[in-house]
């Protein structure tokens, strides 16, 4: 009963970002940004919706998680939160700049470069470990490592163009 009121809460979290990003996307699109590295982005919707999959599959419905290792992955998503709250109107899954706004500076971004794929990797690993499920947390997490250092390039190149 946990895994599937977890999985469900998750999925449930992710579909109403995804929502989010969509609305912000289209306005920012209409006021003159463009997107940069579309090409990968489905790789991250892939490696999202297989990484629940997974854990769903594997696991035991009947699983207790361990508390710990959700209630790290609770306290994640305050880092989520504040990253989302921080970007605002220029949050979204995919990368989408506007040349004419300033870069953000204020929030998690005054600590970390990328605090968005910070928290999700740690999500990435985090979450299956709750569940004990080790090899889903490795092998999800080298997917999600190749695929962030593959966007960080992305990204990076296209905001030095606004620095």
């Amino acid at each position: 009963m946990w895994l599937w009121l977890v999985l469900a809460a998750v999925a449930a979290q992710r579909l109403w970002e995804l929502g989010l990003a969509d609305r912000n996307t289209k306005r920012l699109l209409a006021e003159g940004a463009v997107e940069v590295g579309a090409g990968h982005y489905p790789l991250f919707v892939l490696l999202h919706v297989s990484w629940l999959a997974a854990i769903a599959i594997v696991t035991p419905w009947t699983m207790v998680p361990n508390l710990w290792w959700l209630g790290l992955y609770a306290a994640l998503q305050f880092g989520r939160l504040w990253v989302i709250s921080t970007l605002g109107r220029f949050w979204t899954t995919r990368i989408i700049t506007l040349p004419s706004a300033p870069l953000v500076r204020r929030g998690p971004y005054r600590f970390v470069r990328h605090p968005n794929y910070v928290v999700a990797s740690l999500e990435i690993a985090v979450l299956p470990l709750a569940f004990g499920q080790v090899w889903i947390a490795l092998v999800w997490s080298v997917a999600n490592a190749l695929l962030v250092g593959w966007r960080i390039r992305v990204e990076d190149r296209a905001l030095n163009e606004r620095r």
